[in-house]
């Protein structure tokens, strides 16, 4: 229990404060791209969107977790480093291997709604499963790689 408790500290309140930022910034530019851009019309559409607004969002993410939540003093390099092979490998689990699934089984099972077609609501769906994965496993590579603390 109290390993659990030492997962969901304030560092956690913190990182959920500093995701709802991150969610404003990067998935509100995803469904910008998709929707308003017209990205929904190619097949490329849900990863370039997810692409550049994780890649912005991953921006505001590392200054607001290293020095806000984490309170990661640490110099160099090193630590750009890591938070950029966290996002990145968070990225590829979260669109493209959930996100894809996620359409597919959506797409098969002609999924729809809001009056959009298959295709559409597929890809926002698949836009907002990915995301949810990437915060899962963000969270966890953070704590635990990009910042984690040192062991005095």
């Amino acid at each position: 229990m109290s390993k659990l408790k030492s997962f969901f500290d304030i560092k956690f309140l913190k990182f959920i404060l500093v995701g709802i930022i991150n969610t404003l910034v990067g998935m509100g530019l995803q469904f910008v791209f998709y929707n308003v851009f017209g990205w929904d019309k190619y097949d490329w559409g849900v990863v370039m969107a997810s692409l550049i607004g994780n890649i912005i969002g991953s921006v505001v993410s590392y200054f607001l977790n290293k020095y806000f939540t984490f309170k990661n003093k640490e110099k160099g390099w090193k630590p750009v480093l890591r938070f950029a092979l966290n996002i990145a490998v968070c990225y590829a689990i979260a669109y493209l291997l959930v996100s894809p699934l996620v359409s597919w089984v959506s797409t098969a099972n002609h999924w729809s709604m809001f009056g959009w077609s298959v295709e559409k609501f597929a890809g926002n769906l698949s836009l907002a499963a990915g995301a949810c994965t990437f915060v899962a496993c963000n969270y966890i590579g953070q704590r635990f790689f990009a910042f984690r603390e040192k062991k005095q």
